[in-house]
């Protein structure tokens, strides 16, 4: 099982689109039981709140549900529970390496590098109010892990 652990400041908007864009890819692609995918924040501002009404909208556009997430802050433990740990921003970034002790094991990554965007941030809408560039640039993302990924498996099945 993959168990990917998507993070932004307050988890109310770019993460749960991560996570939920990435959800209904696996689903789609049938590989439901091969993962595990959640988000959490790095801020404690948002806790126990819902995802953000925009951010919601747009997922709903797409046809992806996200009832029931709430806002939940990353913790230490998450980076041992994680095999991928994928921030949205340079900022995220850093809290992350800084909230999880580093990263000794190399699994905090930008999210953007999965689309061939290595050092890019995907803006947080909450400040742009432009969720329909941060769902691109999440959704283009997502595609680019579950590609390499799916790649991974193929070459290890093949050994």
């Amino acid at each position: 099982m993959i168990r990917i652990l998507f993070v932004c400041h307050g988890n109310i908007c770019r993460s749960p689109m991560g996570e939920f864009i990435m959800k209904d890819l696996v689903k789609k692609a049938g590989l439901e039981k091969e993962f595990d995918i959640a988000s959490s924040a790095t801020s404690m501002e948002e806790l126990g709140n819902p995802v953000y009404p925009n951010a919601r909208r747009k997922l709903a556009e797409h046809g992806i549900g996200c009832a029931g997430k709430t806002a939940r802050q990353l913790t230490k433990a998450d980076y041992g529970r994680w095999d991928l740990l994928l921030g949205m921003d340079q900022a995220n970034i850093r809290n992350m390496r800084r909230i999880c002790g580093g990263d000794p094991d190399g699994k905090i990554h930008l999210l953007l590098e999965y689309a061939g965007r290595p050092g890019e941030d995907v803006d947080d809408p909450w400040y742009t109010r432009d969720f329909e560039t941060a769902w691109r640039d999440i959704e283009a993302g997502c595609r680019g892990l579950l590609e390499q990924l799916r790649a991974e498996t193929i070459k290890e099945t093949a050994r």
